[in-house]
């Protein structure tokens, strides 16, 4: 038997929001990928991170269909719990590269570089209202992010993203790496309303690096 915590990442300045995360510190207790990929089906979180080694940082990533070399919330909520556990989590090493995780007051943040997203498409609307009024899941195939400006001079983004995976999530609640993304072509920092009620900050850093942060909570620990 195992752990599994679970918490939420990017909540809003209130604690609600966030999209909710598992996080198995001990993942060598599962070592075969298939066996991963078969759990993060069943608990059915947009996804779920499996710690090999902590003092390393050494993680591995699935959503409920497949498997990821970065992603951004789950690396920022699993920087946050090593640290909250004492086991380091001032670097974190998915397949993709090296990712730095700091926190600064009340936000975690990671870094990562927007070609290490894939798949991920942006689309800008006209207004928030026309984000919120989209269909869930919107018409059309693949991993759209909608987002329109709510304050362009402010960098006030209102964001929803669509995962279009067809594996039971059909919308995120909060995206980090879509944010990375987005950043990435508006080459600017962004503050992001995602979903009902979640919060994302970015930033773009030297050497085409891109900050992701936001806020963190517990919500449960179970049993595996």
């Amino acid at each position: 038997m195992t752990n599994l915590h679970v918490v939420r990442v990017f909540c809003g300045p209130d604690g609600h929001g966030g999209s909710p995360l598992g996080v198995m510190l001990d993942g060598a207790a599962i070592p075969e990928r298939t066996e991963r990929q078969r759990v993060a089906a069943k608990l059915g979180f947009s996804e779920t991170v499996f710690v090999d080694d902590a003092a390393s940082g050494l993680v591995d990533i699935y959503t409920p269909s497949v498997r990821l070399p970065f992603a951004g919330y789950p690396l920022v909520g699993t920087g946050w719990l090593l640290r909250q556990e004492g086991l380091g989590g001032e670097l974190l090493r998915p397949e993709a590269g090296d990712v730095p995780a700091w926190q600064d007051g009340e936000f975690s943040w990671i870094s990562g570089r927007a070609e290490w997203v894939a798949g991920k498409r942006t689309q800008r609307y006209g207004s928030p209202a026309e984000v919120d009024a989209l269909e869930v899941p919107p018409p059309g195939a693949g991993w759209l992010y909608a987002w329109a400006w709510q304050d362009e001079s402010a960098g006030a983004v209102r964001a929803r993203g669509f995962p279009g995976r067809g594996d039971g999530v059909d919308e995120d609640e909060a995206t980090g790496a879509a944010a990375v993304v987005l950043t990435g072509e508006q080459g600017r920092a962004l503050d992001i309303r995602q979903g009902v009620a979640s919060r994302i900050r970015t930033r773009p850093l030297p050497e085409g690096f891109i900050a992701v942060g936001g806020r963190v909570v517990t919500h449960e620990l179970r049993s595996l």
